[in-house]
């Protein structure tokens, strides 16, 4: 028996892998916790013109200083940056603690209510993107367990995807929120490629109707996976003051990594499976 064959047969076995991972992510989230952005936990976002150079740093210490505020990120890019405070900081306080040091070009503030309804609509787009994909899987494919392997295949990518969000420190905002929504019409298109392929072709033996589509899958997700490191690694470093994309590639990046677990390793496990059954 091949290597191939021999992964292909373990099955039952590998599904245990992304059901840790899994567990492992949940626990992270309860433990500690994740980190909500301006636009979802309230706060301002000021945008400064530096009048001479100073590092990310100094001008972190000199507006947490002169504000009171402990929370302060501070992001440059060439002569421009970008402060968000987690809080309400008294403008006055401000202003004169960048004093001589920089010039405010805009100053945006979300209160306390605005934040509440944007983290509200945040669960009802989650919510309602979840239940319109279950409505189509299961139209689509009229069968309960391959519908729902593909349904659990999506919750395990997000639940994953929020873990390594966690753990890196990645704020939960609109962008990020962004990004979840798009990994789960991305998990639900791998999974529909594999349960398509194994359900609905005749041609050839199960393992070679598997392999055919990992081909395809491991392609179009290495390609994405490629195409969002290079995002990440250009915006970090040559565009550090796009932080929403940097913040959106990461996300993309941990939940692709996560589709490959959940598609390739629990799904096709399920299937394997339930075409063993019948």
């Amino acid at each position: 028996m091949s290597t191939k064959d021999k992964f292909l047969e373990s099955y039952k076995t590998l599904i245990i892998i992304p059901v840790m991972v899994t567990i492992l992510a949940l626990g992270l989230v309860a433990t500690h916790g994740l980190d909500e952005g301006v636009d979802l936990k309230g706060g301002s976002i000021i945008s400064l013109q530096l009048e001479q150079p100073i590092s990310q740093g100094d001008l972190q210490t000199k507006i947490q200083d002169g504000i009171g505020i402990n929370d302060v990120t501070v992001t440059e890019s060439g002569n421009q940056a970008t402060v968000e405070v987690k809080g309400s900081p008294d403008v006055t306080k401000f202003t004169n603690s960048i004093n001589g040091i920089a010039t405010i070009n805009s100053y945006r503030s979300v209160g306390a209510i605005l934040s509440t309804q944007a983290l509200h609509q945040v669960y009802w787009a989650v919510a309602f993107a979840f239940i319109f994909m279950s409505i189509t899987v299961f139209i689509v494919f009229r069968d309960f367990v391959p519908s729902i392997a593909v349904i659990l295949s999506a919750f395990v990518d997000i639940i994953m995807a929020i873990g390594g969000m966690s753990l890196f420190g990645i704020p939960l905002s609109v962008a990020s929120v962004g990004a979840l929504l798009m990994l789960i019409g991305y998990s639900v298109d791998t999974d529909i490629l594999l349960t398509t392929r194994l359900l609905k072709r005749r041609e050839g033996s199960i393992n070679e109707r598997t392999i055919d589509a990992m081909k395809t899958g491991f392609t179009m997700t290495g390609a994405a996976i490629g195409a969002m490191v290079t995002l990440y690694l250009v915006t970090v470093f040559l565009i550090p003051s796009a932080q929403t994309l940097s913040e959106i590639a990461a996300v993309l990046i941990l939940g692709l990594i996560a589709d490959l677990m959940a598609t390739w390793l629990m799904n096709l496990g399920i299937l394997r499976w339930h075409l063993e059954g019948h």
